[in-house]
């Protein structure tokens, strides 16, 4: 299936050459004393506080990227981006989580790390996993770390390191990943810039820990449109590739060929509040151009996919998550988040990961498409069965395609008469997901890290904490 296309070629072109002009006119706020030596022996230059770096560095450092991008699972597996498949994996650090039974929203904890963890491991659409919550239970400096260390025992899907803001983040991460298998196999960091075009110094020596040890790199700028981006969309992904492309930069210069993982978060400004709107269609837009901008670079991409801003499991949240994941799907995504998204990433739910487990299965399926070709097309079948009984059931035809998955079989959503759902007590898809989550935890199983491996991570942990709290 062909992928559908949000911009033409020529305005691709038009956003990358003007990320260009961005980059060597404007420039990025940066000091960091070696990196810019670095980018001053390869041609960059400097105006004020900032650093203006010439088109040809960042053409050939989007040469040297690695375009694919491998991460394995402790069971073994691998997932690759990159080669045309799509992949989806989970909103990360959520702070609050949400009792559709109840309606009672409370503090995430260690406890919800790993158990939510435990549930999208057992979830087929999830093909990884990023820590889904971010622990309020433990000091403020090592909620990072912790949210890495309390998923590890519990998934054996590949599992994706949390957001990273400094080089001991890093330094940690990848002792703890260093456990399950070589941290360059069996983890990917990400590091946000500060938009407009920021990159203090902690934020860069985090990305040089990344590149010097080799861990595929996911630079992810989070502008937000109208209040640290441009309000035009156009303008406001212009930005944002300007703030990938940097940090690629950055990144190649130390390690030319690490691999890279393009990552946009462009959201929009919700004008009657100056917040960030993550449920409207114009972030589902954004995502499939940022799609499109960055295979135009030959790099995977990763977007956003199932958002909304709804705090409930009600109809804005269904239709603003579809329809934000569908276009960037369409588009060809190499990776979408979101499962179990809510409330503008503040909050997620035990049951809106159940639901978001099969939208991603319906958005698969509509990326598969279908075949057209003599056998589909059912010209004898269509004329045995007129000449017969006319109904198509029993005919193997129709056996063929249902086991080839020609319908997608969505057995959480209500299929039954009306009558039906009265008799059955009316239930609430809320209620039956979240049902259907405490079903799998009691069931799903995963094999435990050993004696040793526990220990390695309290080990590393406790040190992290002596490190960041108490010097």
């Amino acid at each position: 299936m062909e992928s559908w296309k949000i911009l033409t070629d020529q305005e691709i072109e038009a956003i990358h050459n003007a990320t260009l002009r961005i980059l060597s006119e404007v420039g990025l706020v940066l000091d960091h004393a070696i990196i810019c030596d670095k980018l001053a022996d390869s041609g960059a230059t400097f105006n004020e506080d900032r650093v203006q770096i010439p088109p040809d560095l960042v053409e050939e450092s989007i040469r040297t990227c690695t375009k694919q991008v491998r991460i394995r699972g402790r069971d073994g597996s691998y997932i690759t981006l990159g080669d045309g498949s799509l992949h989806w994996h989970n909103l990360g650090g959520a702070r609050d989580i949400y009792n559709p039974l109840s309606g009672e929203i409370r503090r995430a904890t260690v406890a919800d790390v790993e158990q939510t963890t435990r549930l999208l491991d057992a979830l087929d659409q999830a093909t990884t996993i990023t820590p889904y919550c971010t622990p309020t239970d433990v000091p403020a400096e090592l909620m990072s770390l912790a949210m890495y260390r309390y998923a590890l025992p519990h998934t054996t899907k590949p599992l994706q390191g949390p957001g990273v803001q400094t080089a001991r983040e890093v330094h940690y991460a990848i002792q703890m990943a260093d456990v399950i298998g070589p941290a360059k196999e069996v983890l990917s960091l990400s590091v946000s810039p500060v938009s407009p075009l920021t990159f203090p110094n902690d934020l860069v020596e985090a990305m040089v820990a990344i590149a010097e040890a080799e861990i595929p790199f996911g630079p992810l700028p989070c502008p937000t449109a109208g209040t640290t981006a441009p309000m035009s969309i156009a303008g406001a992904l212009t930005q944002q590739n300007a703030e990938v492309l940097a940090s690629i930069v950055i990144a190649q210069i130390v390690n030319p060929g690490l691999p890279i993982i393009y990552c946009g978060r462009l959201a929009m400004m919700e004008p009657t509040t100056g917040g960030s709107v993550w449920g409207g269609i114009e972030l589902g837009m954004a995502s499939a151009a940022t799609v499109q901008i960055a295979h135009r670079y030959g790099l995977p991409v990763n977007v956003y996919g199932l958002s909304t801003n709804a705090h409930t499991l009600d109809i804005q949240s269904g239709y603003e998550r579809a329809l934000n994941a569908i276009l960037p799907a369409l588009a060809g995504a190499d990776e979408l988040s979101g499962i179990g998204e809510m409330a503008a990433g503040v909050t997620g739910s035990l049951a809106q990961l159940v639901v978001d487990n099969s939208i991603a299965g319906s958005i698969r399926r509509a990326v598969k498409g279908f075949e057209v070709n003599p056998d589909s097309l059912a010209v004898d079948v269509i004329h045995e069965v007129m000449e017969g009984e006319r109904n198509f059931l029993t005919q193997l035809h129709t056996v063929n395609y249902l086991r080839a998955g020609e319908i997608y079989l969505d057995k959480l959503a209500e299929k039954r008469t009306y009558q039906e759902w009265l008799s059955a007590g009316k239930p609430d898809l809320a209620e039956k997901a979240h049902a259907k989550a405490e079903e799998i935890l009691k069931e799903h199983s995963i094999p435990p890290l050993d004696e040793y491996q526990n220990k390695e991570l309290d080990k590393i942990i406790l040190k992290a904490e002596d490190e960041l709290i108490n010097t």
